[in-house]
């Protein structure tokens, strides 16, 4: 059974920074695009950075220039490094992987990691 587990969230001050991981239990990890997502309180899950198998990233407006989405494909690891966290940022944030096969799509969430940035 596949496992995605985040980790790295915690509580921060305004303008702080954390980094993310987010570790697959899958084979041939490089064949995986990784979705980092939110879910701030009372909001629905909002889509934060994006990574391709080809290390193409998509980042949503509020977060460019401040995140940053990376990955490892040896460790089998995603990351998403934040900077000059704000209090808006605070928010669950899930890992997702996804892996296309033909017609065939796979997709994972992990279980969130809590990012708390107080003002």
């Amino acid at each position: 059974q596949v496992q995605v587990v985040e980790s790295g969230g915690g509580l921060v001050q305004s303008g702080g920074s954390l980094r993310l991981s987010c570790v697959a239990s899958v084979s041939s990890f490089s064949m995986w695009s990784i979705g980092w997502y939110r879910e701030p309180p009372g909001k629905q899950r909002e889509a934060v950075a994006s990574i391709s198998i080809g290390d193409h990233t998509n980042y949503e407006d509020s977060v460019k220039g401040r995140f940053t989405i990376t990955r490892d494909n040896a460790k089998n690891t995603g990351y998403l490094f934040m900077n000059d966290l704000k209090p808006e940022d605070t928010a669950i944030y899930y890992c997702l992987i996804t892996r296309r096969s033909g017609r065939e799509s796979y997709s994972y969430w992990g279980q969130g990691t809590q990012v708390t940035v107080s003002s």
